[in-house]
């Protein structure tokens, strides 16, 4: 039965464009695919070969990327490419730069686990394909079709299955082979974004000339190039299991405990050297845990190997040894002397306050509970925080469940109005039979998950710790109540790390509900399946630090980081693991006052690749030690100093800054007229 989907980013009038559009070059695809069968001088041959097969990188049409799709056979091997193509005036606001960004160069299907159709009512139908890494492409929309030829071709060629679980999941090389079980296991497409497996041959920006190269007329020279590096590669490694154990065990911030454990489990049975340090976990933590550190974060920078200065030190220290004031639009900045800091640490920016104390907060609230001035409330927060016996008050507000206009009689009225909402849509869950359960099939998988989720969800904090607590029931109660609230949503591994910190602070199972709920409404596209919310943060951090640190932006650019998966985790549940839990709370309630920008957290992100940013140039971090170094990270960063950073980082970019984040980009609300959700296929 084909699967229904109840909407998708495209409209009606772009849906009937294209196909206006795509009716030429359908004639130009049908020339292709007959010259498919020739082959090059190395042996290459094009053995499907889609037009119109296009990239949607925001919710604007205007932004979407069409290209070229290819399938490339070398001897028995099976290659997948995608070339955007060149100068589309219909995407004029994409940069050619920003369109190589996307490009898929030769991906070698023994490196692909899966292939997903989505088959919407109205609109395309699309693929997303996942790397055995559990990394994932972005969604491949079929403007013309084809989905079912591209598949066809597949299928003659390599060994691809239907999932048992999911008709419209498509397994690749899914052998009765112990590794390949436990890849496959491993369930991290939602947990994924358009990042990039560094070992393939998928290339993160290349030069024009490069791309001059992949011309609708020019044949596939690069491909065969890239297919050639990569059996190479594949030549050097097959004799050595040492080097399949680090490829999957560097990608660790993807992968949950018992698959990180059977992993290690089948390594120990090839080989003993000494991974035992990584292979130990500790079962407090939760699906974004990260293995015990295998080394210390050394400090110093090795002096042979020259780095870029950061072009805004070169700012600041033009003010050395003067101490001077910066005037802005949100207020007069000290500008403070080069001597006086870490060489490291941007040179502006007010010192961080004590948090919010009862004395104070008082002070912003009128004779019947209204917040008198909501801006100075949030700006009072952003520089300090809030004591912690104030935080159920001012969290609520922070996240919208209550208006600042309110008053403490309209407060507590909607907290009685909300309790009784909430008791009916537990209700829902609650009264499901046995017998209606081995029926329904999303409900037992969704419960299921939450109750694997919240028994290794911050077990080791003292509110959460020891058997048969009920603060972790009350997780699961929430969670459940939440996946029934958001049918389109659902339950995603990562939203009981949100949840936590939330139900600490407000002691009460329906207030905890609804301030997620609210949460939720700015963050839930951080879990969409097709990952648009987490895709256009990276995006907007990668134009971000090419904006503020372009020598970083070119390291990372040459070292094929551009995709910027090394930030995923920072991103995708808000720093949670990065931070201790009372600072993760003052970072999480500053971000919430949106007082400088909704998205500081990417500047956040910004400030601390550029305080490391001499260790990681200087060291010439690739991508798989940067994502290494990155996580050891943890527990090791000073949270006043990153945020001073991170305030000046974004009062230095300004508007040019606004303009890297495109509109709705999360934690924004969504644009007007566009649906939040876009994963029918989990409905309830």
């Amino acid at each position: 039965m084909q699967e229904t989907e109840l909407h998708d980013l495209s409209d009606d009038a772009d849906y009937a464009a294209s196909q206006l559009q795509g009716s030429a070059s359908m004639m130009r695809s049908d020339s292709i695919s007959k010259q498919s069968s020739s082959s090059d001088s190395d042996g290459a041959e094009i053995v499907y070969s889609k037009d119109n097969v296009t990239i949607h990188p925001t919710q604007f049409a205007s932004e979407r990327i069409g290209g070229r799709l290819k399938l490339i056979k070398q001897g028995s091997s099976l290659f997948m490419s995608w070339i955007p193509y060149k100068g589309q005036s219909s995407n004029a606001r994409v940069s050619e730069k920003d369109r190589n960004l996307y490009t898929i160069r030769a991906v070698p299907f023994t490196e692909v686990r899966s292939i997903r159709r989505h088959t919407p009512a109205l609109g395309w139908q699309y693929i997303i394909v996942v790397l055995s890494s559990g990394l994932a492409f972005p969604p491949l929309y079929f403007y013309n079709g084809g989905v079912k030829e591209f598949l066809a071709t597949i299928k003659q060629h390599v060994f691809i299955v239907r999932s048992s679980e999911d008709a419209n999941a498509f397994l690749v090389n899914d052998f009765q082979n112990p590794l390949q079980r436990t890849l496959s296991s491993l369930e991290l497409p939602r947990a994924v974004s358009v990042a990039i497996e560094p070992s393939t041959s998928f290339s993160a920006g290349e030069s024009p000339s490069n791309e001059n190269q992949q011309r609708i007329d020019g044949g596939f020279h690069n491909e065969s190039s890239s297919i050639s590096q990569y059996n190479a590669k594949q030549r050097q490694k097959v004799h050595d299991p040492r080097d399949l154990s680090i490829q999957v065990l560097e990608k660790f911030s993807l992968v949950t405990k018992f698959a990180r454990d059977t992993t290690s489990q089948l390594f120990r049975e090839s080989h003993g050297n000494g991974y035992g340090a990584i292979e130990r976990r500790n079962h407090d933590q939760s699906s974004f845990d990260y293995p015990e550190r295998v080394s210390s974060v050394k400090e110093s920078v090795p002096d042979e190997i020259p780095v870029p200065s950061d072009p805004l030190e070169k700012i600041s220290c033009l003010k050395h040894n003067h101490v001077e004031e910066a005037a802005t639009n949100l207020g007069t900045f000290e500008l403070i002397s080069c001597k006086e800091v870490d060489k490291l640490t941007l040179v502006w920016g007010k010192p961080r306050q004590p948090p919010l104390g009862s004395e104070e907060w008082v002070t912003f609230l009128d004779s019947e509970g209204r917040i008198v001035d909501s801006k100075a409330l949030r700006k009072r927060v952003f520089y300090g925080g809030v004591e912690h016996g104030l935080r159920k008050e001012v969290w609520a507000l922070l996240l919208g469940y209550h208006s600042y206009d309110s008053t403490y009689a309209e407060r507590e009225y909607l907290r009685s109005v909300k309790k009784s909402e909430y008791e009916t849509i537990k209700i829902q869950w609650q009264s499901i039979s046995p017998e209606q359960a081995k029926r329904f099939t999303k409900f037992r998988e969704r419960k299921g998950l939450i109750e694997k989720d919240v028994v290794r969800t911050d077990r080791s904090f003292s509110f959460y710790d020891g058997d048969d607590n009920t603060n972790v029931n009350l997780l699961r109660d929430i969670l459940l109540t939440y996946s029934f609230y958001n049918f389109d949503l659902g339950y995603c591994q990562g939203m009981s790390d949100l949840l936590s910190p939330i139900l600490f602070v407000m002691e009460d199972e329906s207030e905890s509900f609804w301030c997620f709920v609210a949460l939720m409404e700015r963050l839930g596209p951080n879990f969409n399946r097709d990952q648009n919310g987490m895709h256009s943060q990276l995006f907007a951090l990668c134009k971000l630090v090419e904006l503020l640190d372009s020598p970083l932006h070119n390291y990372f650019k040459q070292n094929d980081c551009l995709n910027y998966f090394f930030c995923f985790r920072w991103i995708l549940i808000q720093f949670k693991r990065e931070f201790e839990y009372e600072k993760t709370m003052r970072l999480w309630e500053v971000l919430w006052t949106h007082y400088l920008s909704e998205h500081l957290h990417l500047y956040v992100c910004v400030a601390i690749l550029k305080r490391y940013r001499h260790k990681i140039m200087g060291e010439q971090m690739d991508f798989d030690t940067l994502l290494k170094f990155i996580n050891e990270l943890s527990g090791r960063i000073d949270l006043d100093s990153i945020l001073r950073d991170a305030e000046a980082l974004c009062i230095c970019a300004g508007e040019n800054g606004a303009a890297c984040i495109p509109p709705g980009t999360p934690p924004s609300l969504p644009v007007d007229g566009l649906l939040l959700y876009t994963q029918q296929d989990d409905v309830l």
